[in-house]
């Protein structure tokens, strides 16, 4: 039984040898033509040995005996007059190219080991990245929601507005703004994170500048929009147009201008907010749609953030299938948010009348 156990597991060696020993068994009986045997033996395990790369030890013994062997029969027949002493040099050659094939099989494969672990390394690193934000996430929500609570509690009997109390208010709901957003890219990698239906992108575009130009002091414009349906997460898209606002609304001052446009591009629309502020550092630009990434890291808080809003915007652009980039205009960041499966009004149109 271990004897068919041990051929199970290396039936290609068996096969190999068994055709090895024929080729052999040939050299030996025809020495005329034994030069096309010994061939075959050294490539069929140059070629076997692509697929099974074995430990040093087994190498060398498989190459040591296929030398002797080879090598006995080529010169023995050379003695005899069978074969030109030129022929054994075949041997060395031989050997030396499977040597040859050797060391790149095994760098081959230690780069792969090396690469595999990696990606191992790598992915549960991720998971528990992940595992933590939900984590920390979720636990911080209830401690937070009774601060909030006693707070409130404590404002409206005590009947004084305590500037303190609003202060403390206002980092609670930074707290859980924070909060959200990392549960939300806790979810990002998850196959629910986006639900995507049709939505007619020109009133979502409308309301979400309306929303944000009776909260924020700005010159807002609302630029040409593309009219037509977008096959996207609601919530997902009001998510990632909020974060990006805001990110314009935090690098701009009173009186700057923040622009919301869209425009079909081939079978998909890009929503652009472009704005006036101070731009985006060009050594900024690579890595600002990163988690916790900000583009002066000497920014105060109230300023800069934690740098979750645009990674948040990038999760959802990539849960789509889309992108979002980033780039300089003439007097400040124009950030395009490009989405796939738009279709436009007037592809549109056509289907409802046949519908209808």
């Amino acid at each position: 039984m271990r004897v068919i156990g041990l051929l199970r597991r290396n039936w290609p060696e068996a096969v190999w040898a068994a055709f090895a020993v024929a080729n052999v068994t040939a050299m030996e009986v025809w020495p005329g033509w034994e030069t096309i045997p010994f061939h075959f033996v050294w490539i069929s395990l140059t070629l076997l040995y692509g697929f099974r790369v074995w430990q040093r030890a087994a190498t060398y013994l498989t190459l040591l005996a296929v030398v002797a062997v080879t090598g006995g029969l080529i010169l023995g027949d050379a003695f005899s007059g069978d074969q030109l002493w030129g022929e054994l040099f075949e041997v060395p050659l031989m050997s030396a190219m499977f040597l040859a094939m050797v060391w790149h099989a095994r760098r081959r494969q230690d780069a792969l080991a090396i690469v595999e672990r990696q990606a191992s390394q790598r992915a549960s690193l991720l998971q528990r990245q992940e595992r933590f934000l939900h984590d920390a996430s979720h636990e911080l929500r209830t401690p937070v929601t009774i601060a909030r609570g006693h707070l409130e509690v404590h404002r409206r009997t005590n009947g004084n507005a305590a500037p303190e109390i609003d202060v403390a208010l206002d980092e609670l709901q930074r707290i859980e703004q924070i909060l959200a957003r990392l549960l939300l890219l806790a979810k990002a990698d998850q196959p629910d994170f986006v639900v995507v239906e049709e939505v007619d992108l020109e009133p979502c575009l409308e309301d979400v500048f309306m929303r944000w130009a009776e909260v924020a002091p700005r010159t807002w414009k609302l630029g040409a929009l593309a009219a037509g349906k977008l096959a996207v997460d609601p919530e997902g898209l009001r998510a990632a147009l909020d974060a990006l606002l805001e990110n314009a609304v935090k690098y701009t001052e009173q009186g700057d201008t923040i622009e919301l446009r869209s425009r079909a591009s081939r079978g998909g629309v890009v929503i652009e907010v472009e704005d006036t502020g101070e731009g985006v550092p060009d050594e900024a630009l690579a890595q600002i749609f990163e988690r916790f990434a900000r583009a002066d890291a000497a920014r105060t808080r109230v300023h800069g953030g934690v740098g979750l809003g645009l990674a948040i915007v990038d999760a959802i652009a990539k849960a789509h299938g889309g992108r979002c980039t980033v780039r300089n205009g003439a007097n400040g960041a124009i950030f395009s948010l490009r989405m796939p499966r738009f279709r436009t009004a007037s592809a549109v149109a056509p289907q409802l009348l046949r519908t209808s």
